[in-house]
């Protein structure tokens, strides 16, 4: 973690990932994870999932690209997953940043540090939602402003012993749900109806405005249990128990937050809806974040399967700046200016617009890669 905004540079020749993980003694499985989730996420910018679908319905395919889009309400899809795993390995990676620290700082010197990166996640995460057409409007949906919060949260009780810090991520998961069951505000008081409930109210409260989608600003809540749970788990890692140990531990967790997670939402309990961030749905995405880790953990760091993962590494290790990148620029000039040059050439031709628009995307996808390289090899991080 930084103080500010920085660009950490270095020029120098492109790294394996092995020998750059060698180096820095990266655990390159959580650069990979990360990666991917930037990968993925980079994808979606450059609507690739949206292309695919008019394409693909009526076939068997078209469930495949459902993953890719997110649940409606209530159910889980593959989608729903990356911004919990995003959050889970953030809190990963503080686990490592504060063992650092604590090597070299006092703790309210961390806590200035860290109070730093959340307000630039704040203000960055704003900034994305706040340029609506001709005017700005103050919108608390983003990850990054989410993240500012968990990240947080998570920093003040990182010192303390593991069972405490499981039991508060279960209070951020037991306090919004007696908020949502238990506040009866006239027009919002359906617990788990869109647009009638208690984070809804809030987003009245706090924006004065309701998310079309369904979205509410204080899913923050919930899901800094997704960051204090990788935290928790970036502290198995850094402990001294056997490789195997460290699997099980975390395989047996990621099960037990499935049972829980899928046993609320089959018993009728709690429903798992990702968009207002259900204590069924945080656990079950948090139990799925943590078989992904133990996976990714096991076959890359433990069994050393470190080739063919530079695309991924180089996403992870520049994700702020790629997601700044596709959110503000790409979402607002630069995905519609390809788009303009691909739809126009393959026009000439007659090519058919269905696979014209995969292309662009494509290329959309391929010409981001590329600034992504260009930064690797320069030795260029941004960071906040």
């Amino acid at each position: 973690m930084s103080n500010s905004p920085s660009i950490a540079t270095q020029t120098g020749k492109l790294a394996e990932p092995g020998k750059l993980a060698q180096a820095s003694q990266r655990l390159l499985s959580l650069d990979f994870m990360r990666g991917l989730t930037m990968v993925l996420l980079t994808l979606e910018s450059a609507r690739l999932y949206s292309y695919l679908g008019p394409p693909l319905m009526g076939t068997p395919f078209i469930h495949i690209v459902h993953e890719f889009w997110h649940h409606p309400w209530h159910g889980l899809h593959l989608w729903d997953l990356v911004q919990p795993v995003f959050m889970f390995v953030a809190g990963t990676a503080m686990a490592f940043s504060y063992k650092k620290q604590r090597q070299t700082m006092t703790w309210n010197q961390s806590l200035v540090k860290t109070l730093k990166r959340c307000f630039w996640l704040f203000f960055w995460g704003v900034l994305d939602y706040a340029v609506v057409k001709d005017h700005l409007e103050l919108r608390l949906w983003d990850v990054l402003t989410q993240l500012s919060f968990t990240t947080l949260v998570t920093f003040l009780i990182m010192g303390w012993e593991v069972k405490w810090q499981i039991i508060v991520s279960f209070l951020c998961l037991l306090i919004p749900e007696f908020l949502y069951r238990f506040t009866h505000i006239p027009g919002y008081d359906q617990p788990f109806t869109d647009q009638h409930n208690f984070g809804n109210y809030m987003d009245m409260v706090l924006m004065g405005r309701v998310n079309d989608g369904g979205w509410v600003a204080i899913n923050c809540v919930s899901t800094s249990a997704h960051t204090i749970w990788g935290a928790l788990a970036g502290r198995l890692l850094l402990s001294d128990k056997s490789n195997q140990e460290k699997v099980k531990y975390l395989v047996g967790s990621g099960l037990l937050l499935l049972a829980l997670g899928f046993g609320l939402d089959w018993t009728g309990i709690t429903p798992i809806i990702k968009r207002i961030a259900t204590s069924s749905f945080t656990l079950a995405s948090g139990g799925w974040a943590l078989l992904f880790l133990a996976l990714c953990y096991w076959w890359v760091d433990v069994r050393k399967h470190q080739k063919h993962l530079l695309l991924f590494i180089v996403f992870g290790m520049n994700s702020i700046f790629i997601y700044l990148f596709f959110e503000i620029l790409g979402d607002r000039w630069f995905t519609e200016y390809i788009f303009t040059i691909t739809n126009s050439l393959f026009g000439y031709i007659h090519f058919p617009v269905v696979l014209a628009e995969i292309i662009g995307s494509l290329v959309i996808f391929g010409l981001e890669t590329g600034i992504m390289f260009f930064l690797y090899r320069k030795k260029i991080f941004f960071k906040l």
